[in-house]
């Protein structure tokens, strides 16, 4: 329980360092129009949309170097590095592809001004399959002294590039993104040289299907919170009117940042639940972790709850207080999608796929169920009030966006419900037999 508190604050410390940074990268891009920092904040979601399968990597390395740990052969993390790498590059390829073929409809359909925008997102993309890798391992060593200071740099760095492309150079939404990629590569390239004794040493042979047996529930299961955290942001910059969709950036954005902030316990939660399944052993780190992560997101929820301006009045200009009734709200509904990450890493830790299915159906029921909402709602708002913006009152606004923000809320309740049920069923049930390390297999 020591470590676990000593590891689990030091990450809580280093995301929330890491947060404070992000944080404040809004400061900077809010004084951007409001068109351009809407489609800023609907890019930082479509990037969380790319880095589903890189959810799935960052487990799976963590998996791996655990194995490795545990038996004493490094080389088998040389030889996931090596493959995975090269691997995840043709598959960002793939990806970029089609992208690029309806470069145009997506830029009309999601109101991007600037190409390079999207150009850049894609580069993004790229760095969200490298880091995980990366992260993963270091995750898997249990390594978490430089795993913060990672998120630390990234922060940092990202909030240093954003200042002087927005406010010194004049970008908007490109250059705002550009700031994040320059602060993704700074991060990595830091991790290369933790890790660099894996890279360049023998490798072990690399077992591409049995390690996508295993990677795909991972990135199924998980990717499902990613999904569900993110797409709300991207329906609303589609089908909502230009002059609404920054504000509902606003709130979005401290709704996210209470499941940032809690997520580190389930970071340090999955590499020793693993390890004791290895083992064998016994271990009461998930009801710790469950435990702490209610207490967080219930006490940032209430915090926004009485202080519903505040968080807005740090980050943004007078102008977004409009938007404040919504953010209580906003908060207690992801509150049932922190509590879930915990429950979906201590399952899939634990080899027990039988949620991930379960996952899927809820993520594709709350697609058509927030971009029916989205549409409806903004469509009545682009043909009776295209001028809203100039004459908004805080009530209206916030009325606006309630539809959405209440679907998020309704599916992310039902998504805890599913997992608290197959956590209880997998308490009743003999145990799977201990998962191999993957690269051995």
């Amino acid at each position: 329980r020591g470590i676990f508190f000593r590891q689990s604050g030091w990450m809580v410390v280093a995301t929330t360092v890491s947060g404070v940074f992000m944080y404040a990268v809004h400061i900077v891009a809010s004084r951007m129009p409001k068109p351009e920092y809407g489609v800023f904040a609907t890019l930082l979601q479509v990037l969380n949309q790319m880095t589903i399968p890189a959810v799935g990597l960052q487990l799976s390395f963590a998996q791996i170097a655990v194995g490795a740990a545990t038996s004493a052969k490094p080389g088998r993390l040389t030889g996931a590095l090596r493959s995975v790498a090269f691997g995840s590059f043709l598959l960002w390829l793939v990806i970029c592809l089609p992208i690029l073929f309806f470069q145009d409809q997506i830029l009309v359909n999601y109101k991007i001004s600037n190409p390079v925008a999207l150009w850049v997102t894609l580069l993004l993309g790229l760095a969200s399959l490298w880091s995980p890798m990366i992260l993963g391992s270091l995750q898997g060593l249990q390594d978490f002294l430089w795993f913060g200071w990672i998120y630390i740099v990234n922060g940092e760095s990202r909030l240093v590039i954003v200042e002087v492309v927005v406010l010194v150079l004049g970008g908007y939404a490109a250059g705002a993104i550009s700031g994040a990629l320059l602060g993704m590569v700074i991060a990595i390239a830091i991790g290369v040289w933790r890790t660099w004794h894996y890279w360049i040493g023998p490798a072990e042979h690399f077992a591409w299907i049995p390690w996508m047996r295993q990677l795909l529930p991972l990135t199924l299961g998980f990717g499902v919170v990613i999904y569900m955290m993110s797409l709300d942001m991207i329906a609303v910059q589609r089908f909502y009117p230009d002059q609404e969709t920054g504000f509902y950036a606003a709130a979005g954005m401290i709704g996210r940042a209470i499941y940032f902030f809690t997520a580190p316990l389930a970071a340090v939660m999955f590499p020793k639940v693993v390890q004791s399944a290895v083992k064998s052993e016994k271990t009461d780190v998930v009801m710790l972790a469950l435990g702490v992560t209610a207490l967080m997101g219930a006490g940032a929820a209430f915090g926004c709850t009485l202080f519903p301006k505040l968080p807005l009045r740090i980050v943004y200009p007078e102008s977004y207080l409009k938007v404040a009734p919504l953010v209580p709200v906003f908060a207690w509904c992801m509150v049932p999608l922190t509590l879930s990450s915990v429950l979906i890493n201590n399952l899939l830790a634990r080899d027990r796929h039988g949620v991930v299915p379960w996952l899927i159906v809820i993520a594709i029921a709350y697609f058509f169920a927030v971009h029916h909402a989205a549409e409806l709602h903004g469509t009545v708002l682009r043909t009776f009030n295209p001028w809203r913006d100039q004459v908004l009152v805080r009530d209206a606004l916030a009325a606006d966006f309630a539809p959405v923000v209440k679907i998020l809320g309704l599916f992310n309740s039902v998504m805890l419900a599913v997992c608290l049920l197959f956590t209880w069923l997998s308490r009743h049930k003999p145990a799977p037999a201990a998962p191999q390390p993957i690269a051995a297999l």
